[in-house]
């Protein structure tokens, strides 16, 4: 049956094809779409052998093919054998600090062409909101591009420089340390939490993460600050834990009142106290950004649009390094990350896509939807 939305193309809708480059983009107030497998987003079942209808930048009939002729004049777009979704949201990366030409990392490369490019990228690759958390170098220039409409490019969205324990600990050969906020004191994390809240920040970040040793972490007084605080100005505050502690950590920030976390738990399995306490706290949200099962030789081809050759290369090679190794362990990252993913799924924990990017710049949205599936 035929279904007459009045939906805006704000939304966006791409066509997944085999291939990067898919069917050239009429330019008429009246296009016809059909064929393709359709996953409208709402919940309902997929619509095989689709059509549906844009009139002036609006959807404006969606349904399966032959319930309803096109209107006369219409452009029609054959789109037989390809799969259509609703445009992504990537809830969780670092753009602008990488040159995706040249494979550099600085804090010179967090300009507006840079970032504008990476938006220009992530729209490529059917993403419509493009959230960064925490890494602005140039905070000014972030807040300016969040108020932007860029054609071609996804939508910009920020949560300003994040809090950490200290802005400036930690080797200065590793780009992303110097960046954030510092808050050694209860007084400082809520200072930074009102300094966000000055600049209209909706979501902070902190770093409960010690590097390893090579940084001092949130301490559990100044997280319990910056929530607290962040919740009396109507924010809402994301945790990154790190990978020695991270269970520990999680289990105490979820007694904190964190809203969410930027990672799942990757030191060890969850324990029954953590999943106790995932269920006394339902609107509680993870973004797993899962540390990549392999790619395959045959996925490279579709990220030859966009990648330089050299980093097409790079990733053969990880392939074959891979490939070579034989099967991971079940203490392998990817693993363990995949299990703690689902025990998350099965206690009712809501999961966010997002896939903290910033050195692989917008495709791996569609690795880490692939990855999550399989978990």
């Amino acid at each position: 049956m035929i279904q007459r939305k009045m939906t805006s193309c704000s939304i966006l809708l791409l066509a997944l094809a085999c291939s990067p480059q898919g069917p050239a983009q009429p330019t008429g107030d009246a296009i016809w779409f059909e064929g393709a497998r359709l996953i409208v987003g709402d919940g309902s079942a997929p619509i095989e052998n689709s059509a549906f209808l844009v009139e002036n930048g609006v959807f404006t009939l969606v349904g399966r093919q032959g319930d309803a002729e096109p209107p006369d004049g219409a452009v029609r777009v054959d789109l037989t054998g390809k799969t259509v979704i609703p445009a992504l949201i990537d809830a969780h990366n670092h753009i602008g600090l990488t040159n995706v030409r040249d494979g550099t990392n600085s804090k010179d490369h967090y300009t507006r062409e840079n970032l504008v490019d990476h938006l220009e990228r992530s729209a490529y690759h059917g993403i419509s909101v493009s959230m960064s958390l925490g890494l602005e170098y140039d905070e000014e220039l972030a807040f300016q591009l969040r108020e932007e409409v860029i054609p071609n490019a996804a939508l910009f969205r920020t949560s300003g420089r994040g809090i950490a324990a200290t802005p400036m600990a930690g080797p200065t050969s590793d780009y992303r340390l110097g960046i954030p906020r510092g808050a050694m004191t209860e007084a400082e994390g809520r200072a930074a939490v009102q300094e966000l809240s000055a600049n209209n920040v909706e979501l902070i970040k902190i770093w409960v993460d010690g590097r390893g040793g090579r940084v001092p972490k949130v301490q559990p007084n100044v997280y319990r600050a910056i929530i607290d605080e962040a919740h009396s100005n109507g924010m809402r505050v994301a945790a990154h834990v790190g990978t020695s502690t991270a269970l520990e950590d999680a289990k105490d920030l979820l007694r904190a009142g964190i809203d969410g976390f930027a990672h799942t738990v990757r030191d060890r399995d969850v324990d029954e106290e953590y999943i106790t306490l995932i269920r006394q706290n339902p609107e509680v949200w993870t973004i797993p950004n899962l540390p990549g099962n392999p790619l395959m030789m045959e996925e490279l081809p579709w990220l030859s649009a966009t990648l330089p050759p050299a980093e097409i290369e790079k990733l053969r090679g990880q392939i074959a390094r891979r490939a070579a190794a034989g099967p991971p362990g079940p203490n392998d990252q990817f693993q363990l990350q995949c299990r703690n993913l689902r025990r998350n799924h099965d206690a009712g924990m809501i999961i966010g896509l997002g896939t903290d990017s910033g050195v692989s710049v917008a495709w791996t949205a569609h690795t880490e939807l692939r990855d999550m599936v399989m978990c």
